[in-house]
């Protein structure tokens, strides 16, 4: 191990005991913005002293069985023993290298996933609905909390945009890869001669803003209110309880219909306006590092080609990371683990490889 690891495991080490200690006063147990931030941070930190100490563990195991090879009759055994340490060092190292991975501080973060129909027109749309039914189930899977904050309804049943806030341990970090743009290959129902038909989602992924990162002033927008209506112009409620907030300065809308409570409807507005607004920024200031290197992933682009479904052929291919999978239909049912798993993955060897050439 490099001893500049090292060095910073001995320090995560001297963090864990001083958080530990603090979980125990009492001030800090009544404070609880700061007792969740320190249990949290006492949990991220726990695995990795664990894991390091595991690696101590296995050094100390080698030393003992380098000591008794010099004995003859223990020497094949001993051999046996080297061996297994070894390898236990090195797999031990490997996961320290991957847990000691800067962490995006967004990945426990509740999630706006924005999925807006494309090219394709009806049939886009009805994949729209699709694409929401797969991030549901898989949502539902995990244990995670969704809530649909606006809908606008095709005639046929799909969504010409869709925006459902999703909230559950690690929801940024699994869903992140998601944003870009989502091609179908089917034959639509809306086709009569049997033919494929290829159209096309965009699929954004926002990591919820809060107060703290967004400050956002009154007289920067102009609240707009008016009667909610369904597909086809049918009108939901004869009150004006919609609302479109617009940003004044970029020019940034959100709008909101689905409650009742036109009151309501103005908060999950707020929330989206204020993820986009924070989504905007961060892209900019991404843009003005162009040092900044670009994750084997991609930039998660709106515009980006991601992702294939194909339905004919029960295929999904994911173009960044040449994965392709033949089993749609499990897919599209939320069973979207295998996926989320090696986008992760191909980004920690980014990662690591990024840090290998420092």
């Amino acid at each position: 191990m490099k001893a500049s690891m090292q060095a910073r495991l001995d320090q995560l080490c001297v963090r864990l005991s001083e958080i530990e200690l603090a979980l125990q006063d009492p001030a800090v147990v009544n404070d609880m913005t700061e007792y969740r931030k320190l249990t949290r941070e006492n949990a991220d930190l726990g695995t990795v002293v664990a894991r390091y100490r595991d690696w101590k563990t296995a050094v100390a195991d080698l030393a003992a069985a380098d000591e008794m090879l010099r004995d003859p009759e223990l020497r094949d055994f001993a051999a046996a023993e080297v061996e297994a340490a070894r390898e236990r060092i090195d797999a031990t190292e490997r996961e320290l290298q991957t847990l000691l991975l800067p962490r995006d501080p967004n990945d426990d973060r509740p999630v706006l996933l924005e999925i807006r129909a494309g090219t394709g027109g009806d049939e886009s749309a009805l994949f729209a609905g699709d694409l929401l039914r797969m991030y549901l189930r898989y949502a539902e899977r995990l244990g995670w909390r969704t809530e649909i904050l606006s809908a606008s309804q095709s005639e046929l049943g799909g969504y010409r945009e869709v925006i459902v806030r999703i909230e559950g341990d690690g929801a940024y970090s699994h869903l992140k890869f998601e944003s870009g743009a989502h091609r179908v290959q089917r034959v639509p129902a809306t086709e009569a001669q049997g033919r494929i038909h290829t159209s096309a989602c965009t699929v954004a992924v926002l990591p919820e803003a809060d107060e703290v990162d967004v400050q956002i002033s009154p007289d920067e927008l102009r609240i707009d209110v008016f009667r909610a209506s369904g597909a086809g112009g049918q009108h939901i409620n004869k009150t004006e309880s919609a609302v479109r907030i617009t940003h004044l300065p970029t020019g940034l809308v959100a709008e909101c219909q689905d409650d009742r409570s036109q009151h309501r409807n103005k908060d999950k507005a707020m929330k989206v306006l204020a993820s986009r607004l924070r989504d905007l920024r961060v892209r900019e200031q991404q843009g003005r590092e162009a040092a900044t290197r670009k994750s084997l992933v991609g930039s998660g682009d709106r515009s980006e080609r991601i992702r294939t479904y194909n339905f004919p052929q029960g295929r999904l291919t994911d173009h960044r990371i040449n994965l392709t999978l033949y089993r749609l239909d499990g897919i599209m049912e939320g069973e979207l683990d295998e996926v989320t798993a090696a986008l992760r993955a191909e980004h920690q060897a980014e990662q690591l490889a990024a840090l290998g050439q420092d």
